[in-house]
């Protein structure tokens, strides 16, 4: 059996899923890697831990019975914005600033003062503290030794790919989220490149996302049990193969994502740049999409497991006792022989427990609103200093209500992005949820009562399946890049809404925007406190 091999490179961990060559799904594997915060408002990952997190999803893999020795070829998606600085060895000069950064808040200002209107009609964006060009601009205000040792630039799922092949490059789609590229032309603007402290000599060249960009080394192979040889394809940003792995290949298609990040992603045959949105090409060619983003939805939900349900990933979880109404310790062994739901959940299934619990709270949460402002907010606000919140909090709000509240504000924030999308007046088609959180029944419905429309989960229609449909399509095995969707991608379930909770929804997300703009001063003057 032929193989091919799809690796991810989201926010908060690495990804690998295998399909055959009829795109029947074999296996996946994923590990996460670490995030460092080390100052309010930092985000930085450490390279050499993506390499590491390869090897281990590809142990998994093996542990699960996928013969990696199968594999014909691989291709790479990965986060974007996110500029991996290397010396002349391509070695990591420093950590790298991921785009969930939000420190360079005055480079932004700045570059809005003096260069807004050049980089809006070079770039179709506007500057804030997530693009690659003000936190090049920082750095070199702030650490201009980790510039001067920078001889090339690469990003994330290419400087994994390197690793890989030996091979430096990247691909159009990804170096439009540095800012510094020029859109009409297809090619780094100099004027952008050298005002972000660097030189053209150290950017990479570009190749498509279905080109071949090498073949995995000896080192490589002997590293991550891939064999030595085998092909791999470029590969694009996560946002463009995700959209595309879902099958969202069509004018009028909408994406909702429920991953670290949540995007409302639209997609076009025509670029619409928009000062509140982000524009980027599809990987159909002639194709775009806009896209308003969130930079918190299933992070939240991460960000909750580990806060709130700590004690159950402890060995002895499976032993806990917990509480009852009158007070009794009830051991946990007791509880799964009565039937209780929520003693089933293992250990490794902590958003099982957490869906049972947030099950149990009704529409609305009892009163608890949640704001997903953990990292600061792009769209529609692009506001690093709004923080996240939960409000409306008695003393009867239980667990659940904090569960439930969450997976609502994640919600309403999604619909906040698509407000501006609505302005634009873009078609609506049909609407696909993707993303972790589209794996939760009680979220996917939540999401499609708070847009009061049909909601379509592809399966299994995430950004390392739309890798392994690009690894395919870079070898022949499928003659372009749409022919490989209709042939490999299903719609796993279809969310229609319920008309009454609908309408509950839309009265609560009202409340939800007047929270917000309450709340919004008060962290702009906290800013000034500190």
């Amino acid at each position: 059996m032929k193989l091919l091999l799809g690796i991810d490179y989201g926010t908060g961990g690495c990804k690998v899923t295998v399909i055959d060559e009829a795109g029947s799904f074999i296996g996946e594997a994923s590990t996460e890697f670490e995030t460092y915060h080390d100052h309010p408002g930092w985000s930085e990952q450490e390279p050499s831990d993506w390499w590491n997190a390869l090897a281990e999803s590809l142990k998994k893999l093996a542990a699960k019975g996928v013969d990696l020795k199968s594999i014909v070829a691989c291709a790479l998606d990965g986060s974007t914005h996110n500029a991996v600085l290397l010396d002349a060895e391509f070695r990591p000069v420093r950590r790298t600033i991921m785009w969930t950064d939000q420190r360079a808040t005055a480079e932004c200002e700045a570059l809005k003062a003096g260069w807004g209107e050049k980089i809006f009609s070079t770039c179709y964006q506007m500057p804030a503290p997530t693009w690659t060009l003000p936190q090049m601009m920082w750095l070199k205000a702030n650490e201009p030794d980790s510039l001067e040792r920078t001889s090339n630039v690469l990003f994330v799922k290419d400087y994994v790919r390197y690793l890989l092949t030996g091979e430096a490059a990247t691909d159009r789609i990804e170096a439009q989220g540095t800012l510094f590229f020029d859109m009409a032309k297809g090619d780094w603007d100099r004027e952008l490149v050298e005002l972000a402290g660097l030189s053209l000599e150290k950017l990479p060249r570009f190749i498509e996302p279905t080109d071949v960009a090498g073949h995995v080394t000896r080192l490589a192979a002997e590293f991550t049990g891939l064999p030595e040889g085998l092909p791999v394809v470029c590969g694009s940003s996560d946002s463009a193969v995700e959209d595309y792995g879902a099958g969202a290949v069509e004018p009028g298609d909408l994406i909702l994502k429920l991953a670290t990040a949540g995007n409302v992603n639209a997609m076009t045959a025509a670029a619409h740049p928009h000062p509140k949105t982000l524009t980027y090409s599809h990987i159909v060619p002639g194709m775009w999409y806009s896209v308003s983003a969130t930079n918190a939805a299933a992070l939240c939900m991460r960000w909750f497991r580990d806060t709130f349900y700590g004690e159950w990933g402890t060995a002895d979880a499976k032993a806990m006792a917990v509480e009852s109404g009158n007070g009794e310790r009830i051991p946990r062994a007791k509880r799964v022989a009565e039937g209780d739901a929520l003693a089933g959940v293992g250990t490794g299934n902590l958003y099982g427990l957490i869906d049972a619990e947030a099950a149990k709270s009704p529409i609305g949460a009892n009163g608890v609103f949640f704001h997903p402002y953990l990292q600061g907010e792009r769209c529609p606000y692009w506001d690093s200093n709004l923080r996240a919140s939960f409000t409306g909090v008695s003393i009867s709000s239980a667990r659940g209500d904090f569960a439930r509240a969450l997976m609502e504000g994640v919600a309403f924030s999604l619909r906040d992005c698509y407000r501006t999308l609505e302005e634009m007046k873009l078609p609506v088609k049909r609407i696909f949820l993707i993303g972790g959180g589209a794996r939760s029944p009680l979220w996917s419905e939540i999401v499609a009562n708070v847009f009061n429309r049909p909601v379509s989960v592809p399966q299994p229609g995430d950004a390392s399946f739309g890798s392994c449909l690009l690894a395919g399509t870079g070898i022949g095995v499928f003659p372009d890049v749409k022919a490989a969707v209709a042939k490999c991608l299903h719609i796993d379930r279809t969310i229609e809404p319920d008309p009454a909770a609908a309408v509950k929804y839309d009265h609560l997300f009202t409340c939800y925007r007047r929270i917000h703009d309450a709340l919004a001063p008060t962290y702009v003057q906290r800013k000034g406190d500190r």
